[in-house]
């Protein structure tokens, strides 16, 4: 009986010490790098977040939600209609984070299902407004633009709230197949037309070419001409004869006789 008596003693020593345990346990919460606490007491959320490191709460009455507050990245899959009213499925890669001060307020309004509930619907609804203002053509030369303008009014409906968006990447967009045959004839008839237009500027280009040539040829010798008649003086000219006379007198033809005016 006695033997009996000491067991139950340890049993209950044992039970105690487990019993503080828990207790200690549940008094204690460690908030992890990058996350805010948001401390809910009897299902009432408290507007006062728990930043990083060891915290008390009490027991059994107090529960702490983790919240990431680190950069968060998410992946949507959207369809939108371009201005020419063409079907535009796009792949966006979405970063974004919450604030730490408005931990406590998303998960009271919202819950830890804020991604689903807030951010992928505003980004398909700002796409479609966003891809509306371009062709098809025009928004796969303007991806840049695009994106900036997603980052821009997805902060302006997602701050208040508490949400940031820090980047917005577009991974691809893509066409129907109609629309990329099109598109794909289109560049074909676009070269062919340069193309041929390149032809025809090399052939007008050497055409000027030739004709220049030919000025400049008929100009010069026009110059050579008139540089000669001008040096053509009548000194120049008794001169050359003179220069070219063999020495005889010309004949003289009279009726039947031929008169030789030759000096001996």
């Amino acid at each position: 009986m006695k033997a009996f008596k000491i067991s139950a003693k340890w049993i209950v020593a044992i039970v105690a010490v487990v019993a503080l345990i828990v207790i200690a346990a549940n008094c204690v919460t460690v908030v992890k790098p990058g996350h805010t606490g948001v401390v809910v007491t009897l299902g009432k959320v408290n507007s006062n977040v728990l930043q990083e490191g060891l915290h008390f709460k009490a027991p059994f009455v107090q529960a702490v939600v983790m919240i990431d507050n680190r950069i968060s990245k998410l992946e949507v899959e959207t369809e939108a209609f371009s201005k020419d009213l063409q079907t535009v499925e796009t792949t966006l890669a979405i970063n974004y984070r919450v604030d730490t001060a408005k931990s406590y307020s998303i998960y009271k309004n919202i819950g830890k299902d804020y991604e689903t509930v807030l951010v992928t619907p505003a980004v398909n609804e700002v796409l479609k407004a966003i891809t509306a203002k371009y062709t098809a053509e025009e928004s796969v030369t303007n991806r840049s633009l695009i994106s900036e303008g997603l980052v821009t009014a997805l902060n302006e409906k997602l701050n208040e709230i508490g949400l940031y968006v820090t980047d917005v990447n577009i991974i691809n967009f893509d066409f129907s197949e109609a629309y990329i045959t099109a598109i794909e004839e289109k560049q074909v008839a676009q070269q062919q037309l340069l193309k041929a237009e390149t032809e025809k500027q090399t052939a007008i280009t050497n055409a000027e070419a030739e004709a220049e040539a030919t000025r400049i040829k008929a100009e010069a010798e026009a110059a050579a001409n008139k540089a000669l008649t001008e040096s053509l003086t009548p000194e120049l000219i008794e001169y050359n004869k003179i220069q070219k006379w063999d020495g005889k007198l010309p004949q003289v033809t009279g009726g039947n006789a031929i008169v030789d005016l030759t000096v001996e």
